[in-house]
């Protein structure tokens, strides 16, 4: 009888799925000093809409997001974003040129060959960490060592 009255309990109530946010292909760019600011990149896409809120990475004293802007004069611009709208299923990437990851107040500068943690905090989806491999100061993509 116990184990009717659980089954029932259990098929009456509804399962909450957990979002998904899947993070390929970071990297970041070797910086001349720890002086300046360094920049990350990545793509990511969630199974659902979410908003990636903050960034954590222990090699710098916080991170920003930032898109880039072309005014009327045709002069590009960085604009900071508080947040990052995910729409389900549909990749945004972070890359040379576009929108990026700042890395403020490093620790040290990001050396090529070093690899560094990176965390995003999802409303949804929670927290997703990364292994963000430092690329040559010209790469152009995640694979890429050379201009």
């Amino acid at each position: 009888m116990k184990l009717i009255a659980a089954s029932i309990i259990v098929a009456v109530i509804p399962v909450v799925a957990q979002a998904e946010v899947i993070v390929t292909k970071p990297w970041a760019r070797a910086s001349v000093l720890a002086s300046r600011p360094g920049a990350a990149y990545m793509t990511v896409v969630s199974d659902t809409d979410d908003r990636l809120v903050e960034i954590k990475t222990p090699v710098a004293g916080h991170v920003m997001l930032h898109r880039v802007e072309t005014d009327p004069a045709g002069v590009n611009r960085m604009v900071h974003l508080e947040t990052l709208d995910l729409s389900a299923n549909a990749p945004v990437t972070l890359g040379p040129g576009g929108m990026h990851l700042m890395l403020m107040n490093l620790s040290a500068k990001l050396q090529e060959g070093e690899k560094f943690q990176m965390t995003l905090f999802f409303e949804t989806a929670g927290e997703v960490t990364v292994e963000v491999p430092v690329r040559g100061p010209g790469a152009i993509n995640s694979q890429d060592d050379t201009p």
